[in-house]
C-alpha cells in the first residue's frame, strides 16, 4: 500500500552529504531551486539530471529508495503536463477536439514543466530529507532566519513546526497502511469499483486517521509540556551546528555546476 513510500524519511549512508551542514544543504537546496526554474534548453536539463545523479552516488542513495520518492508525486506531476498541454495554444497545431487543442509549444512547454518538477523532488530529497534529520533542520531553519528574531518573528517556533511534520510523515504514513489493513480484513474494497465509490470507501481510512492524528499531537504536547518545553527562550544544543572546510568545498562544487548549466542554458538559447 503506502508502506514504500520515502518521503519524509531519514535514510542513513554516513556518506559526505549526510555529515554536511545542514544550513550549506538548504543553501545549495535553493541554488538549485532557482536553476531548475531557469534553464529551458535540452542540454541544461540534461546536465541537471546529471547533477542530481551524482548527488544520489554521493549520497549513496539506492535508486529504489528515490523511486519510493518519486513515484508518489506522479500523479501531480501527470496533472500540471495535462494543464500545459491544454493551457498554452500558440505554435503548430497537433491535435484538437472541441474545446482543447494540442500545440508542439504546449507539449514542450509541459514536458519541461513535469521534469522541473522531478529534479525538485529529487533534490529536495538528496540534499534534504533523506540526508538530513529532522532536528538538524530544525536546528538549520533555526540559525538561518535567525536575524529575524529582531523583528520579533518566533524563528524557533516555526523550525520546531516544521520539523515535527517533516518527523510525523512516516509515522502517519504507517498509521495509514495499520488502518487500511485493519478495514480490508472487514471487507473494505479500495482497488475496485468506480471513482466516487473509491473515494467514499477511502472516508472509512480519513476519519480514523485525522482521530489518531489529533490523539498523537494531544500526546505530544502534553510531552513536551511535562519536559518544561518553553519555545527557545534559554535553549542550548547537545551538538552545535558547525561548518567545515569540506562544507565549504562542497558548497562550491555544486554551486559551480548549477552556475554552469545556467550559463550553458544562456549560451545555447
Amino acid at each position: 500500500m503506502l508502506k514504500d513510500i520515502s518521503l519524509g524519511r531519514f535514510y542513513d549512508t554516513g556518506s559526505i552529504l549526510h555529515r554536511t551542514d545542514p544550513r550549506v544543504k538548504m543553501i545549495l537546496y535553493i541554488i538549485y531551486l532557482i536553476a531548475i526554474f531557469m534553464i529551458k534548453t535540452p542540454t541544461a536539463l540534461a546536465l541537471i539530471a546529471l547533477i542530481t545523479f551524482i548527488q544520489l552516488i554521493v549520497a549513496r542513495i539506492p535508486l529504489k529508495v528515490i523511486k519510493n520518492t518519486v513515484v508518489p508525486i506522479l500523479p501531480l506531476v501527470v496533472f500540471i503536463f495535462i494543464l500545459n498541454v491544454i493551457s498554452l495554444t500558440s505554435g503548430k497545431v497537433l491535435w484538437e477536439w472541441w474545446i482543447i487543442t494540442v500545440t508542439d509549444v504546449g507539449i514542450e512547454r509541459a514536458v519541461l514543466m513535469a521534469l522541473r518538477i522531478i529534479f525538485l523532488i529529487m533534490s529536495t530529497s538528496v540534499l534534504l530529507t533523506l540526508t538530513t534529520t529532522p532536528l538538524k533542520i530544525s536546528d538549520g531553519l533555526e540559525s538561518l532566519f535567525s536575524p529575524l528574531k529582531v523583528i520579533k518573528v518566533p524563528v524557533h517556533e516555526m523550525s520546531m513546526m516544521m520539523s515535527i511534520a517533516l518527523r510525523f510523515i512516516p509515522t502517519l504514513i504507517k498509521e495509514t497502511n495499520k488502518i487500511m489493513r485493519a478495514q480490508v480484513s472487514r471487507g473494505a474494497d479500495y482497488d475496485t469499483g468506480g471513482l466516487v465509490n473509491r473515494m467514499k470507501g477511502y472516508i472509512t481510512v480519513l476519519i480514523p486517521l485525522f482521530v489518531s492524528s489529533f490523539k498523537r499531537a494531544e500526546e505530544l504536547a502534553v510531552a513536551m509540556d511535562a519536559r518544561c518545553y518553553r519555545g527557545g527562550v534559554g535553549k542550548t544544543k547537545l551538538n552545535p551546528l558547525k561548518i567545515t572546510g569540506k562544507d565549504i568545498l562542497l558548497a562550491l562544487i555544486f554551486t559551480s555546476a548549477a552556475a554552469g548549466v545556467v550559463a550553458v542554458d544562456f549560451i545555447l538559447r
